[in-house]
C-alpha cells in the first residue's frame, strides 16, 4: 500500500487540489510541504495530533516537512473556526513558545539544520523572519492586488466572524498565510501545504498567489478534523484542553483521556492517529461489548507511547488498571493533590474540603451533592456521610484515591 493509499484508507484526506499531483509527490518523496502551527499557548494539544502524525507518515516516506510557527501571524490572529479576536502576544512569548513546540514535535519528525538535497529532515521556519519588517505600500502593491475583496468575503472562515464584526486586522490574514506559503516555495522550494479542514480557503489563496506570481504550480490538501461521534472536536475535558506537555497535562491523565473515548470513536481514532497496521486495526472491527475496552487500551498506550515515550505510557497503563482493578496499586503517574497543614482544621479535614482542594468539585455544595448522591468513593468504599473525617497520618506515604464518579479521580496525601 503507498502512503497516499493509506492516508485515504485511515480517513485522513478530506481536500485536494490535484488528487494525481499530490499522490504522484508523496508516494515518491517528492514532497516538501509545511504546516502552520499558531504559537497561541506553550504546549501543543490534542488538536494538533492530526498534523504531527501527518508530519511523521509522510517524513517516513522520505518527504521533507516544515514546520511553520505563526510568529507574524499569531501576532493577528486567525479568523478560521472563532467567534472573537485573538488575543496579541509578545515577541518574547511567541519566541518561548517556539522552542516548546520544537521539543515536543522532535519525539514525532527528526529535524535538520540545512536544506541538503534529497533530505527529509524537518525544518522549523518562524514567518516573523519575512512578515515584520514588511513595507506596507509595497506588499498591497505587490501582493493584495492579486486578492479580490468580493472573493475573500465569501471564505467561510470570514462569514462566521461578519455576524460579529470582522476587523480590517483579521481580514489581512488570509493575504498573508498566502504570503508565507509564496516564500516557502520560494526559499525552501515548498510545493505543497497540509492543513485542518477549516483552512481551505487560505490555502487555495496560496497556491493561487504562487500561480499568479511566479507562474508555478502548488498543491494543498486539508486532513480530516478530528470530531467525535457527536461532531465535537476532540482533545477537550472539562478543565480544558488536553495537552502534550506532561506538565499541563500529566501522562496518566493524557492516557486516561484515550481510555475513555466513546465506543463508536475508538476504532476511527486507532485508524487516524495510531501507526498499527490497518489490518490489525480492521480485525479489530469485529470486536464487541468487552474487547472494545481493550481496543481503548490499545489506543491509549499507542497515543501515549508516542507522545511521552514507552515507560511513561506503561506507567499510566498499569496505575490505570490498578485503580479500575478494585485496588488502589503503586499509582506513581497518577495525578496528584498535596494537602498542607494548613489545609486541616483542629487536626482534621472533611470529605468535602478533600474534593474541593484536590480539584475534584469547584465548591463545598458541588462536592455536597456528589457525596449524597453517591457518587464518591475513598480507596474504592464508598461515601455517604458528608461529615466524614480524614487525619493528616491517614494522608501519609501513598495516600488515599479519592474518586468522584466513574473518570474522575485523584491520589490525595499529605506535602
Amino acid at each position: 500500500m503507498t502512503v497516499f493509499d493509506e492516508l485515504k484508507t485511515r480517513g485522513l484526506l478530506a481536500q485536494l487540489t490535484d488528487e494525481e499531483e499530490i499522490k504522484e509527490l508523496i508516494n515518491n518523496g517528492k514532497a516538501t510541504f509545511y504546516i502552520g502551527f499558531d504559537p497561541t499557548a506553550d504546549s501543543l494539544h490534542v488538536g494538533h495530533f492530526m498534523a504531527l502524525c501527518l508530519m511523521k507518515r509522510l517524513q517516513m516516506a522520505g518527504n521533507r516537512p516544515i514546520a511553520l510557527i505563526g510568529g507574524g501571524t499569531g501576532m493577528i490572529g486567525d479568523p478560521s473556526g472563532r467567534s472573537d479576536l485573538r488575543t496579541m502576544m509578545t515577541k518574547e512569548t511567541i519566541e518561548h513558545n517556539c522552542e516548546c513546540f520544537k521539543k515536543q514535535m522532535s519525539r514525532f519528525i527528526e529535524f535538520g539544520d540545512t536544506l541538503e538535497e534529497g533530505s527529509s529532515k524537518a525544518l522549523m521556519v518562524n514567518n516573523a523572519d519575512w512578515l515584520m519588517d514588511l513595507n506596507y505600500i509595497e506588499f498591497i502593491r505587490d501582493i493584495g492586488v492579486h486578492f479580490s475583496v468580493n472573493r475573500m468575503l465569501t471564505a467561510e472562515c470570514y462569514k462566521q466572524r461578519m455576524e460579529k464584526g470582522l476587523s480590517f486586522l483579521e481580514f489581512n490574514y488570509m493575504i498573508m498565510q498566502s504570503y508565507d506559503f509564496l516564500k516557502l516555495y520560494e526559499n525552501y522550494g515548498c510545493n505543497m501545504q497540509f492543513g485542518g479542514d477549516d483552512q481551505w480557503s487560505n490555502m487555495l489563496g496560496g497556491t493561487e498567489l504562487i500561480r499568479r506570481k511566479l507562474g508555478k504550480d502548488a498543491y494543498a490538501m486539508t486532513i480530516t478534523l478530528l470530531l467525535n461521534s457527536e461532531g465535537k472536536k476532540m482533545g477537550k475535558t472539562q478543565k480544558g484542553a488536553v495537552w502534550l506537555d506532561p506538565g499541563k497535562t500529566s501522562p496518566f491523565e493524557f492516557y486516561q483521556y484515550w481510555r475513555n473515548v466513546a465506543d463508536a470513536d475508538v476504532l476511527k481514532c486507532l485508524r487516524m492517529l495510531t501507526f498499527l497496521p490497518i489490518e490489525q486495526i480492521d480485525e479489530m472491527d469485529r470486536w464487541e461489548g468487552s474487547q472494545l475496552n481493550q481496543a481503548k487500551e490499545i489506543l491509549a498506550f499507542e497515543l501515549t507511547k508516542l507522545v511521552h515515550g514507552e515507560e511513561e505510557a506503561r506507567k499510566a497503563q498499569e496505575s490505570a488498571r490498578a485503580l479500575f482493578s478494585g485496588g488502589t496499586g503503586s499509582g506513581a503517574d497518577m495525578p496528584t493533590s498535596e494537602l498542607s497543614e494548613s489545609d486541616f482544621q483542629d487536626g482534621a479535614i472533611d470529605i468535602l474540603g478533600i474534593l474541593v482542594k484536590s480539584g475534584l468539585t469547584a465548591s463545598r455544595s458541588e462536592a455536597r451533592r456528589a457525596v449524597e448522591q453517591g457518587g464518591v468513593t475513598v480507596d474504592d468504599e464508598k461515601i455517604g456521610d458528608i461529615k466524614t473525617l480524614y487525619r493528616p497520618e491517614q494522608l501519609a506515604g501513598d495516600g488515599i484515591v479519592v474518586r468522584r464518579g466513574k473518570k474522575n479521580y485523584k491520589r490525595v496525601t499529605m506535602g
